[in-house]
């Protein structure tokens, strides 16, 4: 990558990406993207075959990238910080998103690191639209990204890449095509980073990848703290997170609703072939903070789920507590 651009920010990154929306949005007629959103919405995820793309044309693409794109950025942004942190000296060189669409997580990359992108998706529309949207960025975006059309199913193959990116594409694909593009991921990359949505049958097919990738010999970095079993026991509960997104006036029209945010759950897995150090233990729920008092709720490396009482006894600890978000680790890592 040039010398010249600037050092990557996630800030700068998605400020600029709320703005190449909103201008596509703009160009089209009126109500056109809101309605193409309800249409989309309803069954662009997860009932349409990878070979037959429900986005038939720009207006769907511009529609359903204003409406998903800000959300999937974010809550891949959030894994990426989840890698970084379990390993904060590694780099990425090169990066592949396996089912890219418009590039909403290689936007997320770009705001991490400065590195070579390989966008993959079956959608020509919704590779032309992310080949625009980047070109537009000024370098704040994966404008040197290489958008290739590709049929993400057991066809798949890829090159060796440091990262690899799944993000929402899972529950698309059928059962046979979801183990093989995850298996090709682990055979490609150092590092994987695959999320879906914060549901419960989301995490099972999260729970089903990271299988995967710790049978191919791939350590798990996020959000847990171990490579063992999940201690959630199948169908009592799920694990999800939650990141907090801008709301466009696209999401407020179709929603119908006034608040400038709205909280998009997600469930995600991050594994490499590297070593990582992941948290000691994590926050699985939004800590409860009580009269001198939170509960938190964490997922441990050595006891399983567990819920402790931090107090205002407990100084410093107890602030951090007060502070501490869902999905954090814990307890907090000390300042250098």
């Amino acid at each position: 990558m040039s010398d010249t651009l600037p050092a990557p920010d996630a800030d700068t990154t998605a400020d600029a990406l709320r703005r190449g929306l909103a201008a596509l949005v703009d160009g089209l007629p009126p109500n056109r993207a809101a309605q193409a959103v309800e249409r989309l919405i309803a069954n662009y995820r997860g009932e349409t075959p990878t070979g037959a793309p429900v986005l038939r044309d720009r207006a769907d693409v511009v529609a359903y990238a204003a409406y998903r794109m800000p959300a999937t950025f974010e809550a891949v942004r959030s894994a990426l910080d989840a890698l970084r942190d379990a390993a904060p000296d590694w780099t990425p060189a090169s990066h592949t998103d396996i089912g890219g669409g418009t590039g909403a997580a290689s936007w997320a990359v770009a705001g991490e690191w400065r590195t070579g992108t390989t966008v993959l998706d079956w959608s020509e529309p919704a590779l032309a639209l992310g080949r625009e949207l980047a070109a537009g960025s000024g370098g704040a975006g994966p404008s040197g990204a290489d958008w290739q059309r590709a049929r993400i199913s057991t066809a798949l193959r890829i090159g060796s890449t440091d990262l690899v990116t799944v993000s929402y594409v899972l529950k698309e694909l059928t059962e046979a095509d979801r183990t093989a593009v995850v298996t090709e991921a682990a055979r490609a990359a150092q590092a994987v980073v695959i999320v879906e949505p914060g549901t419960p049958d989301g995490y099972e097919r999260i729970i089903a990848a990271r299988d995967l990738l710790v049978a191919a010999g791939l350590t798990v970095a996020a959000p847990c703290p171990h490579s063992g079993t999940c201690p959630i026991v199948p169908g009592s509960d799920w694990c999800h997170f939650s990141a907090r997104v801008a709301r466009s006036s696209l999401h407020r029209q179709v929603k119908g609703g006034s608040l400038a945010y709205e909280d998009e759950k997600f469930s995600y897995v991050v594994a490499t072939r590297f070593p990582v150090h992941p948290a000691t233990a994590r926050i699985t729920r939004k800590p409860q903070i009580r009269k001198g008092l939170v509960l938190l709720d964490l997922c441990t490396g050595n006891d399983g789920l567990d819920r402790i009482n931090v107090t205002k006894r407990q100084g410093p600890l107890y602030k951090a507590a007060r502070d501490a978000a869902w999905g954090d680790e814990w307890p907090p890592p000390e300042d250098d």
